[in-house]
C-alpha cells in the first residue's frame, strides 16, 4: 500500500494542470485552493494553476493594517465590494473584473524551496504577460509586485529612470510544507477607481495602473488566461501544455479534485 501511494504521488508530481474558471466569487475559490493544497500534499493531484477573475473584493492578508482599508464596511457593501480576511501573506489588495488572477497550487519540494525565488517567478509570469500586451514592467527592491512607468510604458529601465512609477501587478502567497496557495493579480482592464478604497499593499506614494490605462487597450481576461500556458510553463517551471477552459463547468472543484491515478 505504501509503495502504491508513493508511486501515485510520483506520477502526480510529473503533471501540471492550468485551468480557466471565468468570473468567480472569492470565498469558494479560496476554499478550493485549500482543498487542492491538501490533495496535492497527499499526492492525489498534480500541480494546479487556477486562472480567473474575481467579483469585486478587498482582501486582507495576515499582516494587513485595517487602516489601509479606506471605506467603512457599509460603504463598501453599497459599492458592491466584498471585504474578506484571508490566509495569504501581505497587506491589503483589491480584486475585480478585468484583472487576471492566478493561484498556483504547486509543491515546491524538493528543488524549489526558496520563497524569494518563487515570488520572483510569479512576478516573471506577470512581466512576460505585460510585455505581450505592450507594457514593459519590472520589479523594484523593497516593493511588492510589478511596476511600470506611466510616462513611458513601452520602456522599463528601473526605478531610478522611471518618471511616474505605477503598480500593475500584485503578489501575495502562502506556503505550507512548501505547497503554495494564493498567487498573483495582473491589472488588464480592471476599474482603477475601485482602488480608491484601499492603500494597495500599504504603498501610498505610487499609483495603480492597468494595461488598458497605459496602452489604451487590453485583452479580455479570458483570452489572456487561455493564452498563458507557455508563460506559466516557463516562468513557474511546470510541465503543462494548454490552459483548459472549465468556465462552463458547474462544479470545477469536483473535476480538479478527482483523484488522478
Amino acid at each position: 500500500m505504501m509503495a502504491e501511494r508513493m508511486d501515485r504521488a510520483e506520477r502526480a508530481g510529473r503533471r501540471a494542470r492550468a485551468v480557466w474558471l471565468g468570473r468567480q466569487a472569492y470565498g469558494p475559490i479560496h476554499e478550493l485552493q485549500l482543498q487542492l493544497a491538501l490533495a496535492r500534499a497527499a499526492g492525489r493531484v498534480g500541480d494546479t494553476v487556477l486562472l480567473l477573475e474575481h467579483d469585486p473584493v478587498i482582501t486582507l492578508g495576515r499582516n494587513a493594517q485595517t487602516s489601509h482599508v479606506l471605506g467603512a464596511s457599509d460603504a463598501l457593501a453599497n459599492a458592491g465590494i466584498e471585504l474578506v480576511r484571508t490566509s495569504r501573506g501581505g497587506d491589503v489588495t483589491y480584486h475585480g473584473p478585468g484583472q487576471l488572477v492566478g493561484y498556483p497550487i504547486v509543491d515546491l519540494k524538493p528543488d524549489r524551496c526558496d520563497v524569494r525565488r518563487y515570488v520572483r517567478s510569479l512576478c516573471a509570469v506577470m512581466i512576460r504577460l505585460a510585455e505581450r500586451f505592450g507594457v514593459s514592467a519590472g520589479t523594484v527592491d523593497g516593493l511588492v509586485g510589478i511596476w511600470a512607468d506611466a510616462q513611458a510604458p513601452q520602456r522599463w529601465a528601473g526605478r531610478d529612470s522611471a518618471k511616474q512609477m505605477v503598480k500593475i501587478g500584485a503578489v501575495g502567497v502562502r506556503l505550507s510544507d512548501w505547497i503554495s496557495t494564493h498567487g498573483f493579480a495582473l491589472n488588464l482592464g480592471v476599474r482603477l477607481e475601485d482602488f480608491r478604497w484601499i492603500v494597495p499593499c500599504g504603498i501610498r506614494e505610487h499609483g495603480v495602473a492597468s494595461i488598458a490605462s497605459l496602452t489604451g487597450a487590453a485583452p479580455s481576461v479570458r483570452d489572456a488566461a487561455l493564452g498563458a500556458g507557455d508563460v506559466l510553463r516557463n516562468a513557474l517551471d511546470l510541465e503543462l501544455t494548454a490552459v483548459e477552459d472549465l468556465s462552463a463547468v458547474a462544479d470545477p472543484g469536483a473535476v480538479l479534485l478527482a483523484e488522478q491515478a
